[in-house]
């Protein structure tokens, strides 16, 4: 005799075949995506096996010699290893320490607006620069920076400065390469930040307000304390991608005048394993990249959980 169903099995299959039906569209909608991470992210890491052998393309990837940690070793043991983790930790947390606090600001700024036009152009004119690509704006920093006839060195000059190369000199590179990176950006990461401030609740204002709480106090503690969740996630997040230093960014900015200060994971590996065809050992510093991020994502929202009630998971 076969084995009878479970009423209640049966029951929650059918029930979630309904749920599934009635909200189709939402999972077609979601399927493309889905394809596309299955297709583009896990399959390739299959490959990934290439950071442990002695790639050679007519070989091919399952045919190639494996060489254990070699290639981890040649890139620890490397001259450049240090100045390259250097450089990438600080632009990746100046970033973070820059960007992040005026992404916040904008969108705090913008919520507390009270004249739509002017809310609307702002909002416009931050959001703009980041649709545009690196090639435009190194074209837009050049026009501001070039020693010759650049806006700001014109300026220096008219009070009797000596002009300054800021894209090759090593002392104001690692600031334009910040300072660009926040105009760029921050009005786009401050959506996030206007979301979450269109969740709050609008009573606690108006008690606020009763009460004769300042504009000042408002933000303090309504406004930034109801968001703060929001923001550890975004932290969070952030430092996952520590050892991503925006490789656009670097590369269309910096020059071999600038290697020591500019140079970064990402242009090294360029260099290394597109220029010199070294696959294997590219694909151990993405590999190397990858598992550090999620041991620091990990910990951080381990931490943010100890520290405080807000975490990611």
């Amino acid at each position: 005799m076969g084995k009878a169903k479970d009423p209640a099995a049966v029951m929650k299959k059918s029930k979630l075949r309904r749920e599934i039906k009635r909200h189709r569209s939402i999972y077609i909608l979601a399927l493309f995506p889905l394809i596309y991470y299955i297709i583009f992210k896990y399959v390739p890491i299959w490959n990934a096996q290439i950071a442990f052998k002695d790639f050679r393309a007519i070989a091919g990837v399952s045919g190639s010699e494996w060489i254990g940690l070699e290639n981890f070793r040649e890139f620890f043991n490397s001259f450049y290893f240090w100045s390259l983790i250097r450089n990438t930790v600080m632009y990746s947390v100046g970033k973070i320490l820059i960007s992040l606090p005026l992404s916040i600001l904008l969108a705090i700024a913008i919520y507390e607006c009270t004249r739509p036009i002017l809310r609307k152009v702002v909002q416009t004119l931050a959001y703009l620069p980041h649709f545009l690509s690196w090639v435009i704006m190194y074209g837009i920093l050049l026009t501001l920076l070039a020693p010759g006839d650049g806006v700001f060195n014109d300026i220096v000059k008219l009070f009797g400065g000596h002009p300054i190369d800021f894209l090759s000199n090593t002392s104001t590179f690692p600031w334009v390469v910040l300072i660009s990176d926040a105009w760029k950006e921050m009005g786009w990461s401050a959506i996030i930040f206007i979301a979450a401030l269109m969740g709050i609740d609008v009573s606690l204002f108006e008690a606020a307000v009763v009460e004769g709480a300042t504009s000042w106090q408002r933000v303090r503690y309504i406004t930034l304390p109801s968001i703060m969740p929001v923001i550890v996630t975004v932290l969070i997040l952030k430092l996952g991608t520590i050892l991503d230093a925006g490789f656009n960014q670097i590369f269309m900015l910096y020059s071999p005048q600038v290697y020591s200060v500019g140079d970064i994971i990402d242009t090294w590996v360029y260099r290394q394993g597109l220029l010199d065809f070294k696959f294997s050992l590219a694909t151990a510093v993405g590999l190397f990249k990858g598992v550090f991020g999620m041991i620091l994502v990990i910990f951080a929202n381990w931490l943010s959980g100890r520290l405080s009630d807000s975490s990611l998971f």
